[in-house]
């Protein structure tokens, strides 16, 4: 982009250089004709110079608007997931699992208060009362999933739609499990490609967003969160887009 800047700007000033030798030396009556074209050509690549510089302004505007929203959707994802595996132990790539979960599941309130109890074992060893300390955990009651994270709204219903960009596209919902220490540990990621958030704009902008790499800058083709390959439940995007973990 750089460079058809300064070969635009240069053509210009050359453009205009060639305008003051038409006026100078090329008779009277070519002068207007080649003084349009000039002044056309001198307009045209003005305008396009300054479409070099406003396209990518107004491609990151449209870009950031649609990974705000995109992320929305991540977080209630996410949520929705993190709270799946906490009453059921995993998490699910099942959309339509994930919302029947979400309506019909309750989180279990409990509270624990430490207490102490007779230790037999030790009484009878020492012949005298020994007590241990144990803790006790109540059940308080339970409180509905849905009302925790969604209150009053139903978006959880649509929440594998992706809001913006190419038409019916749905997010891609991956669960399982990895080894660690011979322990397996539930993952879950939620991502959808760049590609289609941003199908509709500039081509060659999309391209040149698939591949940043950047420490304010969402990193590689997708926009996503969670991971397949390691215990993680972040999201890819930076903060200035909201809290990604």
């Amino acid at each position: 982009m750089l460079n058809f800047i300064l070969i635009a700007v240069a053509v210009i000033l050359l453009t205009i250089g060639l305008v003051k030798l038409v006026d100078k030396f090329i008779p009277s009556k070519f002068k207007p004709v080649l003084n349009i074209a000039l002044w056309g050509l001198i307009i045209f690549l003005g305008y396009q110079t300054y479409m070099s510089i406003y396209n990518p302004i107004l491609f990151n505007q449209e870009k950031n608007k649609r990974y705000a929203k995109v992320i929305e959707k991540l977080i209630d994802i996410r949520d929705a997931e993190l709270a799946h595996k906490q009453v059921t132990g995993k998490f699910t790539d099942n959309f339509d699992e994930l919302i029947k979960f979400i309506e019909s599941a309750k989180y279990t309130i409990t509270q624990r208060r430490d207490s102490s109890i007779l230790d037999a074992a030790l009484t009878k060893q020492f012949g005298v009362d020994m007590f241990k300390d144990i803790v006790i955990i109540d059940t308080l009651g339970f409180v509905s999933v849905k009302d925790s994270l969604f209150k009053n709204s139903n978006r959880y219903k649509t929440m594998m739609d992706v809001p913006v960009g190419k038409p019916g596209s749905k997010f891609n919902l991956k669960a399982g499990f990895i080894e660690q220490s011979d322990v397996n540990i539930p993952v879950f990621e939620a991502s959808v490609a760049k590609d289609i958030i941003l199908y509709d704009l500039d081509r060659d902008l999309v391209i040149q967003e698939n591949q940043v790499v950047s420490v304010d800058g969402v990193n590689g083709n997708v926009l996503k969160v969670g991971s397949m390959e390691e215990v993680n439940t972040n999201g890819n995007w930076p903060k200035t887009y909201g809290s990604n973990d």
